[in-house]
C-alpha cells in the first residue's frame, strides 16, 4: 500500500471546515461525542455493512443490553437509510422510526450519557438538514428535555483515575456539548433568554474546577463554542474576562500542584501544554488574539517552549493541536517557518512507537499521526506498514487488565482515523495476527458479557455512529451554524492557502 492508495476527504489545511478547525482533534469526538461525521463522503454501501455488522456483532455479546449501546446503533441505522440513494423515507417513516431513539434516549440511566447521546441526534438532524419540527412540536420539546437533564449532573462522578478531581467539569462538558447541538438546530437564542442565562450559568461554573488541566481543557471547549453561536459578549463584556481568568489559574499550576493522573507516566510538560493549546484554540474563536497571546506571559512563545519539552510520543498527540491551533490564529507561517520538517517528525514517530504496549499513550499515537498526515496534506508519510503496524498491535493490548478494559478506546480511535482515509476494510478483513478472524470481530469477542466491564466501549459507539454520519454526500454543505462563522486573525490574511 502507498499513499497513493488512500482515499482521504481533505488535503490539507486550506480544505478543513470551520467545524474541523474547532473540532479537529479525535479527543472531542471520541471521547465527547461533539463534532461527529465530519469529512461527508457519499453513500457507501460497504461501508454501512461495516457499520451495521459491527452493531451485530456487538448485539450478540449482549452489548444491546447498554441503552447507550442500544441508542448509537438505532441511531446509526436511521442514518444510513436516510443517507441511502436507494431507499426514499417519508416522513411517516422517520416518525415511526424516530421513536424508538428518543425511548433509548430517554432510557439512559446516566444524565451525562443522557445529555451526549440527546446532543448527538440533535447534531445528526442538523447534518442531515432534517425537520427540527420532528424534535419541536405540540407534543415534544426534545432540545428542553436535553438542556434540563444538565441540571442533574453532579460534581465529581466521573469514574477514572482522576477520580475526585474533576469538580464541575463534566456539568461544563456537558453544557459545551448541549449549547453546540441547539445552536446546530438554530435555537441558540433560547439559551440566553427567558427566566435563565445558561451561558452565564455555565461560565460560573469554571471557578468550579479545582484542577488548572480539567479548568483549560474543559473551559477552551466551553468558550469556543459560546464564541461560536455569537454570544462572546459574555465571555468579556460584562466586567468579567472569562478567558484572562482560565489563564490565570493555568498560570497557578505549579503553585496549586495538582495535576491530573494519566494511564501511563507523563512528563511534566504534557498537562501544562495540552490546556494551553486547547485555549489558543479558544483565543483563535473569540477574534480577540491580540488581547489574549500576551496575556500574563507570551503564549505562543510558551507554547513552543513546551512542545520542545514534552516526549516525541506526547508530540505524536500534541501536534496536531499545535498545528490547528495556530492555523486558525493565523500564525503558522511565522511560528513554524518549516512546517514540513515538524509534520515529518511528528509523523515519522510511528516507526519507533509500539502501538500495543499500551492503551493511551502509545495506543492512540497511530492515530494521531494519521489524522495529522491528513489535515497537512502529508499521506506520504504514511505507508501500508504504518496501518499494519497499528492493526496488528491491537491484540497486545493483554498485558495488563487495565490495557485490556481499556481496549475499545485505541480501537475506536483506530477505526474513526482508517475509515477516514479510506482503510477501514483492514478491520473487516482476517488477519494472522488475529488467529484468522476479523479485528472487528476479535475485539468485540473479547469484550466482556454485555461489556459490562469496559467502561470506555462507548467510544466505539462514537466512531460508528460518526462514520454512518459523514455518508451524507460528498461536498455536504457545513450548517449554518459553521458555515457563517469567520475567523479573524491577528494581522493580514491566514495562511489557509499553505498546506
Amino acid at each position: 500500500m502507498t499513499s497513493a492508495s488512500f482515499s482521504v476527504p481533505v488535503d490539507g489545511l486550506h480544505h478543513l471546515s470551520n467545524e474541523t478547525r474547532m473540532i479537529a482533534t479525535p479527543w472531542s469526538r471520541m471521547v465527547r461525542g461533539t463534532g461527529l461525521g465530519q469529512y461527508p463522503i457519499a453513500y457507501d454501501p460497504d461501508a454501512a455493512a461495516r457499520i451495521r455488522q459491527s452493531f451485530a456483532l456487538l448485539g450478540e455479546k449482549g452489548v444491546d443490553d447498554n441503552t447507550y449501546s442500544r441508542f448509537s446503533r438505532l441511531l446509526a441505522d436511521f442514518v444510513l437509510n436516510i443517507e441511502d440513494p436507494a431507499r426514499s423515507p417519508r416522513r411517516s417513516d422517520m416518525e415511526q422510526d424516530l421513536g424508538p431513539i428518543l425511548d433509548s434516549v430517554r432510557a439512559e440511566e446516566n444524565p451525562y450519557f443522557r445529555l451526549m447521546a440527546g446532543c448527538i441526534l440533535m447534531d445528526a438532524f442538523a447534518k442531515l438538514g432534517l425537520d427540527k419540527d420532528l424534535l419541536v412540536n405540540a407534543e415534544t420539546d426534545f432540545p428542553a428535555e436535553i438542556l434540563a437533564v444538565a441540571d442533574t449532573i453532579e460534581a465529581d462522578r466521573i469514574k477514572d483515575e482522576n477520580a475526585g478531581r474533576h469538580g464541575q467539569y463534566e456539568k461544563l462538558s456537558a453544557y459545551s456539548a448541549v449549547f453546540l447541538a441547539i445552536g446546530q438546530l438554530g435555537l441558540k437564542e433560547r439559551l440566553v433568554t427567558g427566566a435563565r442565562n445558561y451561558i452565564r450559568e455555565a461560565l460560573d461554573l469554571l471557578e468550579e474546577i479545582p484542577s488548572p488541566f480539567f479548568r483549560g481543557r474543559g473551559g477552551a471547549v466551553l468558550l469556543s463554542v459560546i464564541s461560536l453561536l455569537g454570544y462572546g459578549r459574555f465571555i468579556f463584556g460584562e466586567g468579567r474576562d472569562y478567558i484572562k481568568e482560565v489563564f490565570d489559574h493555568l498560570d497557578r499550576a505549579d503553585e496549586l500542584n495538582s495535576p491530573p493522573a494519566f494511564p501511563q507516566p507523563m512528563s511534566e510538560s504534557f498537562p501544562k501544554i495540552y490546556p494551553l493549546l486547547t485555549m489558543l484554540n479558544a483565543i483563535a474563536m473569540s477574534g480577540r488574539p491580540e488581547e489574549y497571546l500576551a496575556y500574563g506571559r507570551d503564549r505562543l512563545a510558551e507554547a513552543k517552549e513546551l512542545l520542545g519539552r514534552i516526549t516525541p510520543v506526547e508530540r505524536t498527540h500534541m501536534g496536531l493541536y499545535y498545528i490547528i491551533a495556530l492555523h486558525n490564529l493565523g500564525r503558522l507561517d511565522d511560528q513554524v517557518p518549516d512546517l514540513g520538517a515538524l509534520v515529518e517528525d511528528t509523523v515519522g514517530q510511528w516507526v519507533h512507537i509500539d502501538p500495543g504496549a499500551n492503551y493511551f499513550l502509545n495506543g492512540i499515537a497511530y492515530p494521531y499521526v494519521i489524522q495529522t498526515a491528513m489535515l497537512t496534506g502529508r499521506m506520504d508519510l504514511i505507508s501500508g506498514k504504518t496501518l499494519e503496524r497499528l492493526v496488528d498491535g491491537l491484540p497486545d493490548l493483554n498485558r495488563t487488565d487495565d490495557d485490556r478494559i481499556n481496549r475499545p478506546y485505541p480501537f475506536a480511535y483506530t477505526l474513526n482515523a482508517l475509515a477516514e482515509i479510506g482503510s477501514s476494510h483492514l478491520l473487516f478483513e482476517p488477519r494472522d495476527a488475529y488467529g484468522g478472524a476479523t479485528p472487528i470481530a476479535w475485539i468485540i469477542d473479547q469484550l466482556s458479557e454485555g461489556g459490562r466491564d469496559e467502561h470506555r466501549l462507548y467510544m466505539l459507539n462514537h466512531a460508528l455512529v460518526s462514520y454512518a454520519l459523514r455518508m451524507r454526500g460528498a461536498g455536504s454543505e457545513e450548517t449554518p451554524l459553521f458555515k457563517d462563522f469567520h475567523f479573524r486573525h491577528l494581522r493580514g490574511e491566514d495562511d489557509s492557502t499553505r498546506d
